[in-house]
């Protein structure tokens, strides 16, 4: 992740303030024990954001400098405790660590050399995206998720009533008022907030009118956990939902009794018959000076004598496969490899020293060499063509591996849903996966971090659900089980970088996650 100013910077810091480890009142007890009463509250932000603010405040004591003087600025150009040195990476021979994870045959049963490649891909924008970018494609864009996300919240949502038109709703609002006479909606949400008092306000908009809603946060006896964890982490603007509830008195105030969301209740995942095994990277960003090498060669090293790399046929790249060029300022101060097509070609040649056995599957990411508008088509030609047993797809992908059903994602959304929800945070990114399940959609706020391309048919949709559903971008590394789906956030093969560094942002790197599609026991390798 890059961001382009240190304005943008600080911005991100103030979204991101209760994601982070530090608690105010401690830090103020720090500062005032290192004799410092006072900072401004920019730098207080900056502290709360940092990973390890009790050093940063040592280094102030050290300096002298008075506390209302400081600026964070300065801070960053003395950021206190270096969590990981930025350096070249030399490419070297590593012995395997001794405490690799254990695995059953019985969980990881097959051979893939034995195995035939079964790719079935359900959806890619690839060779399918017709927008001009015109209003009327925006229209199209948001009335094609209205009404697939209506669908769904029908068929998989215990909605009290069949829902209503929200022009109706307000022509006929005196009828619902009262707690016996409910009323449901189904809409776009439009400016979430949160009152003083901590109750949820939102409007909700269909193609016919606009309600103003309010969820309140009970207390006590009253307070019901689902509601209490909504209001607590906000919605998204321009999420599909549905309400049910009642009008005010004066029917200016929709109270919501309930909300309603498309995801169902639970999956049942399919098993593949072949016990073969798919893998997950990320974020490798060939031609950064923090791209680990030597990592990648002892994973290699790993790959060409290990029995459990013996049932890996699929190895999926989840974007960001190359750092790319002129992706954010002062980028080339941190590229070993200046040239784009370079880059491509380097991480080609990384990807020949696999088995012959394994099938990589590529898609793009924000770093690469296609448009940041997502959904993404796949690379050109020009540069596929120094791949080989490489199957390059769009940004997202839908598709089947020996019958199981993966959901691809790069993940750039998670930005979004970091700065629009409360209880989403960089260090815990499966909860924006999480969010996007019980969306069913990707990436839906329209404006926001992630370019969206309005096409006819909304791609982000999660249009079915999957067995598997990964993703990358945030560097981190997760594999869980959320109602029935296996959720995946791809480790990175990228050091900590300049600008994490200066977030105080710790990388995961170098975990290769194992799921067998046979049996979907899953299994994480460290190479870092």
């Amino acid at each position: 992740m890059a961001f382009a100013t240190f304005s943008e910077h600080l911005k991100n810091i103030r979204l991101c303030l209760d994601n982070m480890a530090a608690d105010r009142a401690q830090i103020m007890q720090h500062l005032r024990a290192a004799g410092i009463p006072l900072v401004s509250r920019a730098v207080m932000d900056y502290l709360v954001a940092h990973s390890d603010p009790v050093s940063v405040i040592s280094e102030i004591k050290r300096s002298g400098m008075n506390g209302l003087a400081i600026s964070v600025d300065s801070l960053i150009n003395n950021p206190g405790r270096v969590i990981a040195p930025i350096a070249t990476p030399e490419p070297e021979q590593i012995s395997m660590r001794n405490n690799m994870p254990d695995w059953k045959r019985e969980d990881f049963p097959m051979d893939a050399i034995d195995a035939m490649i079964d790719i079935k891909v359900h959806y890619d924008i690839t060779g399918n995206s017709i927008t001009e970018g015109k209003m009327g494609d925006i229209n199209d864009a948001f009335n094609d998720r209205l009404e697939r996300l209506r669908k769904l919240i029908i068929a998989n949502s215990n909605i009290p009533r069949r829902p209503m038109d929200i022009a109706r709703l307000q022509a006929e609002k005196s009828r619902f008022q009262g707690r016996e006479n409910i009323a449901v909606a189904i809409g776009l949400v439009n400016e979430p907030r949160h009152t003083k008092n901590g109750h949820l306000m939102f409007n909700i908009e269909d193609t016919s009118g606009e309600i103003s809603c309010l969820l309140m946060n009970r207390k006590g006896d009253d307070r019901i956990i689902e509601h209490a964890q909504i209001v607590e982490a906000g919605l998204m603007p321009d999420d599909v939902i549905g309400v049910s509830g009642t009008f005010s008195q004066n029917g200016d105030m929709f109270y919501v009794d309930d909300l309603h969301f498309p995801m169902q209740s639970s999956h049942d995942k399919k098993f593949a018959e072949q016990g073969v095994s798919v893998a997950f990277l990320s974020d490798i960003h060939v031609g950064s000076k923090t791209f680990l090498e030597a990592q990648w060669h002892k994973m290699v090293q790993w790959f060409n004598t290990n029995p459990l790399a013996r049932t890996i046929k699929y190895l999926i790249l989840s974007g960001d496969c190359v750092d790319g060029v002129g992706i954010y300022p002062g980028q080339d101060k941190e590229l070993s490899i200046k040239d784009l097509y370079g880059q491509y070609t380097r991480f080609a040649e990384l990807l020949e020293l696999l088995p012959d056995w394994v099938e990589c599957i590529m898609l793009p990411g924000n770093h690469d060499a296609v448009r940041p508008a997502e959904p993404q088509p796949t690379l050109e030609p020009d540069i596929q063509q120094d791949f080989n047993t490489t199957t390059f797809v769009g940004n997202p992908c839908d598709f089947s591996l020996d019958g199981v059903r993966l959901l691809s994602y790069h993940g750039k959304s998670i930005d979004d849903f970091v700065a629009g929800l409360r209880t989403v945070t960089y260090r815990d990114p499966v909860e924006a996966m999480r969010q996007m399940l019980r969306r069913r959609h990707l990436a839906p706020q329209w404006g926001g971090k992630t370019p969206l391309s309005p096409e006819p048919e909304d791609g982000l949709v999660i249009r079915e659900v999957p067995d598997i559903f990964v993703t990358g971008h945030v560097h981190g590394h997760a594999c869980i089980d959320f109602r029935g789906t296996t959720l995946v956030c791809s480790s990175t093969w990228q050091d900590q970088t300049s600008y994490q560094r200066m977030l105080g942002f710790q990388p995961k790197p170098c975990m290769l996650t194992v799921v067998n599609l046979g049996t979907h026991k899953s299994i994480s390798i460290p190479f870092a």
